[in-house]
């Protein structure tokens, strides 16, 4: 005897996708009230009201509220990498270098200078001594992920030629530096009403190019 459709038990996938819908709504919630209300402050109740789940589906995806928080700040530093080094086009001309390293670093300052990308960064530091080992993520899959593509990017454009230059690394740091200090430190000291606005963020990725260009670039004076 065949079972009415609606006394069918969901298949496989169904039930696959409504875990990870379930999970992610888990998840955006509760990067809100991480965000919001800090670490100490974050409720699992909240969290589980505010994504329409009970809280024992909460604990079911996530069995700890430490967990839940570490899986919310890989996922935002490894998505905000992503957007700045997967959508890093291949520069394989030999003019136009200028503008090429102004788009990737006003890429970089539109991605992380953010209000939730610097709330983030604010409450991992809040928090460092709570979770040493998830500062040391955030730092290996934020800024330290940048520094090593930039790395490899320069070395790439000194074997052609486009760059002059002895230690990639260090002028991955020097570029980085360049660009990112002011506003950056500006944003986190200062919170999210700092941070500059596109034009301005504009203007410290040319500036930065520039006097990067001015070191390490082969067409320099001096």
């Amino acid at each position: 005897m065949t079972r009415p459709a609606s006394a069918r038990p969901p298949d496989d996938a169904t039930s696959t996708s409504r875990s990870a819908q379930k999970r992610r709504a888990i998840l955006d919630a509760a990067t809100e009230v991480f965000l919001k209300c800090g670490y100490p402050g974050a409720s699992m109740d909240e969290i589980a009201a505010m994504s329409s789940v009970s809280k024992q589906t909460v604990y079911k995806h996530f069995e700890s509220k430490e967990a839940l928080f570490v899986d919310i700040v890989t996922g935002m530093t490894d998505a905000a990498g992503d957007m700045v080094h997967d959508r890093t086009p291949v520069f394989d001309g030999d003019d136009g270098l200028a503008a090429y390293l102004q788009d990737y670093a006003h890429r970089q300052l539109t991605v992380v200078l953010t209000p939730r990308i610097m709330q983030l960064r604010r409450l991992v530091i809040a928090e460092v001594s709570r979770f040493p080992d998830l500062a040391r993520v955030l730092y290996q899959r934020g800024p330290a992920r940048a520094l090593a593509e930039l790395a490899a990017l320069f070395e790439r454009l000194a074997a052609r030629g486009l760059l002059t230059l002895d230690d990639p690394a260090m002028a991955a740091s020097h570029f980085n530096w360049l660009v990112m200090s002011e506003p950056l430190n500006r944003a986190m000291l200062l919170g999210d009403a700092a941070i500059p606005g596109r034009q301005e963020l504009r203007r410290y990725a040319v500036e930065g190019v520039r006097v990067f260009l001015a070191a390490y670039g082969t067409d320099r004076r001096g």
